[in-house]
């Protein structure tokens, strides 16, 4: 074991953070059971509300016994305990440790109560292998930092209250206070790289420094005080390289002034900011390369899954993958709005005087998507132009052109939805009339 014999848990209460409703993360192993044991005597210390949580991932044809487990020690200590079931099937390419947790976790955001605390079991030991498995995958000071201590998750917090304890002290309380426990059978299988380094690495490592735990878990600290220096510095630069009001661009020349490392920890920033997977650092390296130094009249476009960087007139615009959009026209009869596909918003009509479409009484619009070739005469100009030649005029970026709803009414371009209405169906004064207003997103006003 990496602590020494005399290392004992500390008082909760010095450990325990403020809450009025604590929920325990109850595997119904070992660390879990111990931290359970710990809380049925601190959350009455706290006159605070315990419960505890089961997730059954099925993936053990015993694991609906490890639940009976669980209900019969929270029954025992007098704690209510709910249980939930998850699917927690990986998808390609995903590892079957990773698939767990994340289902595990996607399951305990959902059904935390609002302002209640999880607590979960992870201690030093974890810290020292979680650490150690991020630095054999490349990860950089965020993935490095490992495991924080507290976190936000769902309407609620995350706390792991057992970080600085090693493993040995957990071990030395259950069998002091006589606890019964579950072995996962799966802990032993080395085929998963956590279990590969407990068995076999990380004691080899210990014979030749005892304290290696304590020291990973400083590293671990050290890192997650350097991510936290990139995100401030993230977002200051982002401030700087980005687009008022608009979260999802960037200014192409102001990014260009910045050193590569930082033009890199931006990009993160960037892109997690807005929600999005984050790169490979390959992927980040392409988009420094390849679109920041491209031509004006190119149209440069680095994807990866779940998001894509595209550049156009001076500036980067990140978004998720476009669908693709049906090559159909949708009749619609003004009475309702329109959901349009693809994530496009709706369309509403909305009755006007001396302005908007002229239709006659009882018409109908038909809605499409621009194929090529079209063209219109705006109100108020004296020529018609090429629909592209306008999209050009009005700055819209090429690969939004094909997604702004055209109206058509007998077959004639009446109008270019959010920015014009043809001549020949355009309300005189005086005259009633139909505004088309295209609701791109739930926020629109």
């Amino acid at each position: 074991m990496n602590t020494s014999k005399n290392e004992a848990l500390p008082p909760p209460l010095t450990w325990l953070p403020d809450a009025e409703h604590y929920c325990v993360a109850y595997s119904g192993g070992v660390d879990s059971h111990v931290l359970l044991h710990l809380m049925t005597v601190a959350a009455r210390a706290r006159d605070a509300r315990l419960d505890a949580v089961h997730v059954d991932h099925g993936l053990q044809l015993s694991s609906g016994d490890w639940a009976v487990h669980c209900r019969d020690v929270c029954e025992e200590l007098g704690v209510p305990l709910t249980v939930l079931r998850v699917d927690a099937a990986p998808r390609p390419g995903e590892s079957p440790e990773a698939a767990a947790r994340h289902a595990r976790y996607r399951a305990l955001a959902g059904w935390l109560p609002a302002a209640a605390v999880l607590l979960t079991a992870q201690h030093r030991d974890d810290q020292a292998e979680t650490l150690l498995l991020q630095l054999f995958r490349g990860a950089g000071p965020r993935g490095l930092a490992s495991m924080p201590a507290e976190t936000a998750l769902g309407g609620g917090r995350l706390a792991r209250p057992l970080l600085d304890v090693g493993r040995a002290a957990v071990l030395d309380y259950a069998r002091r206070q006589r606890l019964r426990w579950i072995e996962d059978p799966s802990n032993a299988d080395t085929r998963y790289d956590r279990n590969l380094l407990r068995r076999q690495l990380l004691p080899a490592i210990r014979q030749r420094w005892p304290g290696i735990d304590t020291v990973l878990a400083r590293a671990a600290s050290l890192q997650a005080d350097q991510a936290e220096l990139a995100a401030a510095l993230g977002a200051l630069d982002c401030q700087q390289c980005g687009i008022a009001g608009q979260p999802a661009q960037l200014d192409v020349e102001a990014l260009g002034r910045l050193g590569r490392a930082r033009q890199r920890n931006l990009l993160r920033h960037w892109i997690g900011a807005n929600r999005l997977p984050l790169p490979a650092m390959a992927v980040l390296d392409r988009i420094l390369d390849s679109v920041l130094p491209a031509r004006a009249d190119a149209r440069p476009r680095v994807h990866w899954p779940g998001a894509e960087v595209r550049r156009f007139r001076g500036r980067l615009y990140l978004m998720p993958p476009l669908p693709p959009l049906p090559d159909v026209r949708f009749t619609w009869n003004l009475q309702q709005p329109l959901v349009l596909p693809a994530g496009l918003g709706r369309l509403e009509a909305v009755a006007v005087s001396g302005g908007g479409l002229r239709l006659p009484c009882g018409a109908s619009l038909e809605v499409g998507f621009r194929r090529g070739g079209e063209s219109l005469r705006p109100a108020g100009r004296g020529a018609r132009h090429a629909l592209k030649k306008l999209f050009q005029e009005w700055q819209v970026p090429d690969w939004e052109r094909a997604r702004v709803p055209l109206l058509f009414c007998d077959g004639a371009l009446a109008g270019v939805a959010g920015y014009c209405v043809a001549e020949a169906f355009a309300a005189g004064a005086g005259e009633p009339g139909v505004e088309i207003r295209w609701r791109k997103s739930a926020t629109d006003a």
